[in-house]
C-alpha cells in the first residue's frame, strides 16, 4: 500500500475544507494508491464521520456480495440458525446467507440510525421557549422505551460490526 497520509494540514482554499479519501483499485502488484487527507474538525464527531462512510459501503457490500462468511447461531434471531443436526453450528445450511444479510442488515440499521441522531424521541412541541433552561427540560417528553430500545439495538449492530469486521469483505 503507497499513499500520503496527511493530518492536520491548514486548508489553502475552499476546496481544501474537504476530508479527502482517495483509495484506487488494486494493481497486479498488490499495491493500490491510497492518499487520505484528515483535518482536525474531521476528529470532532469522528464516530458521526465514520458513520458517514460505513453506511453507504455497508449497503453497497450486501448490494454486491459473492459470499457469506460463518455467522454464529447467538447473534441471529431463532428462524435464522443453523438447522443443522450435526453438533456444529458452522456449516452452510438453507440459511447460512440469510443469517449473513440479517447481521448486515442489523450493522445497516445501526450506522443509519446514529446519523438520523435520536431527536426523534423527544418532544418539544409544549416546550415554553421563553422559560429557563431547568422549566424547559421539564416541559420536554422523552419517549424513554423507545429511547431505550433504540440504543440496545444500536449497542448490538456495533457489537456484531465489531465481531464481524474481518468478514466484510466481497
Amino acid at each position: 500500500m503507497s499513499g500520503d497520509h496527511n493530518a492536520h494540514q491548514k486548508p489553502t482554499s475552499y476546496l481544501d475544507n474537504k476530508m479527502k479519501a482517495y483509495i484506487g483499485r488494486f494493481k497486479k502488484s498488490g499495491d493500490r494508491k491510497v492518499d487520505i487527507r484528515i483535518d482536525y474538525w474531521d476528529t470532532w464527531n469522528m464516530d458521526h464521520t465514520l458513520t458517514m462512510i460505513i453506511a453507504p459501503m455497508l449497503k453497497q457490500l450486501k448490494a454486491t456480495k459473492h459470499g457469506a462468511p460463518l455467522v454464529d447461531n447467538e447473534d441471529v434471531p431463532e428462524h435464522l440458525r443453523s438447522t443443522s443436526e450435526t453438533s456444529s453450528e458452522h456449516h452452510i445450511d438453507d440459511n447460512h446467507f440469510a443469517r449473513w444479510d440479517w447481521v448486515l442488515d442489523e450493522m445497516i440499521w445501526t450506522f443509519e440510525a446514529i446519523l438520523e441522531g435520536e431527536s426523534k424521541f423527544y418532544d418539544h412541541s409544549e416546550v415554553d421557549d421563553n422559560a429557563s433552561l431547568r422549566v424547559q427540560l421539564n416541559q420536554m417528553k422523552v419517549d424513554t422505551e423507545g429511547l431505550q430500545a433504540n440504543e440496545e439495538r444500536i449497542t448490538n449492530g456495533l457489537r456484531l460490526f465489531g465481531k464481524y469486521y474481518r468478514s466484510l469483505w466481497d
